[in-house]
């Protein structure tokens, strides 16, 4: 293999239920961490001990979007040092090699929905989630993000931590997204976005929270600009397995049926055109467990 891959962990919702935790609306995720932390915990072991080489903590839901303004302001910060906590304990408890914990810095008002970004309100917010991650985590990840201003905003939130960034942006991924050029949910392109990272001091360009489809396009587009210009950007996936195109729903609504086609192989079968293209950060989104990744790890580390 030409490079050296390292394994991200898989979805944490559906691995939550599998668990016994209760997921329901609107806290979703972020209501396991009330109700039963423990299995919070397990997950982040389970992916480790599947091969993940990276856990993301399990603060996703923990903004107003879903656990509410009020919420937010009286259990917020107690939420997100708990998520932190919870991922460095499994991470450090590991014995076989190092676990690298990253941050999630999710989008704050709303998955898949840049028209209700609030440049002027982000800040507020993602300084509770920064402050009260950030001593328990390794790198920060900006995960599913829509349009590069979230993704602005997110590298002026952690500037000052000293910690590194990355970067995740999601795709559109309905059937005409599939013949053309990729593009942001925003409809910004790709190519705009590798742009943007190329100047921005991140260490790592990722796309997730799409179908597998569309992830090698992108790839490949940022790993050539990336290559022009002489950058060390790493290039990352994490792909969902949702049964349909995501443009017309919304993420973390349920959870929704999953493609039967990338259990096994299948997924596997994506990961390895990925690590051709330039990936060296491979992982899953929503609805890849610990299974996949288990499988991931023995293909894509062989």
């Amino acid at each position: 293999m030409p490079h050296t891959v390292r394994i991200l962990d898989g979805g944490m919702s559906r691995e939550l239920t599998r668990l016994g935790a209760r997921l329901v609306q609107p806290e979703w995720s972020a209501l396991a961490l009330i109700e039963s932390p423990e299995i919070v915990r397990q997950v982040h072991v389970e992916f480790i001990d599947a091969g993940a080489d990276a856990i993301t903590t399990n603060s996703y839901a923990l903004v107003p979007f879903h656990i509410g303004e009020e919420r937010f302001a009286s259990d917020g910060a107690a939420l997100i040092e708990l998520s932190g906590r919870l991922a460095r304990e499994a991470a450090d408890a590991s014995k076989v090699r190092n676990i690298m914990v990253c941050g999630s810095l999710p989008p704050l008002f709303g998955s898949y929905e840049p028209e209700n970004f609030d440049a002027a309100r982000a800040p507020e917010y993602l300084s509770v989630l920064v402050g009260n991650l950030a001593p328990n985590v390794d790198v920060w990840l900006g995960e599913t993000l829509s349009l590069i201003a979230e993704a602005e905003a997110v590298k002026t939130a952690v500037a000052d931590t000293g910690k590194p960034l990355w970067v995740a942006f999601t795709l559109k991924d309905d059937v005409a997204a599939l013949s053309q050029a990729p593009v942001l949910r925003s409809g910004e392109t790709v190519a705009d976005a590798v742009a943007w990272a190329a100047q921005s001091g991140i260490e790592a360009l990722l796309f997730n929270c799409s179908r597998p489809e569309i992830m090698e396009a992108a790839i490949a587009q940022a790993a050539a600009v990336f290559e022009q210009k002489g950058v060390g950007i790493e290039i990352g996936v994490y792909a969902n397995a949702f049964e349909q195109e995501t443009a017309s729903e919304k993420a973390n609504e349920g959870l929704s049926g999953m493609r039967a086609e990338l259990e096994g192989e299948g997924y596997i079968g994506f990961a390895r055109s990925w690590v051709a293209a330039g990936a060296t950060l491979v992982g899953g989104c929503c609805g890849i467990g610990a299974s996949q990744i288990r499988r991931l790890a023995e293909d894509l580390k062989a």
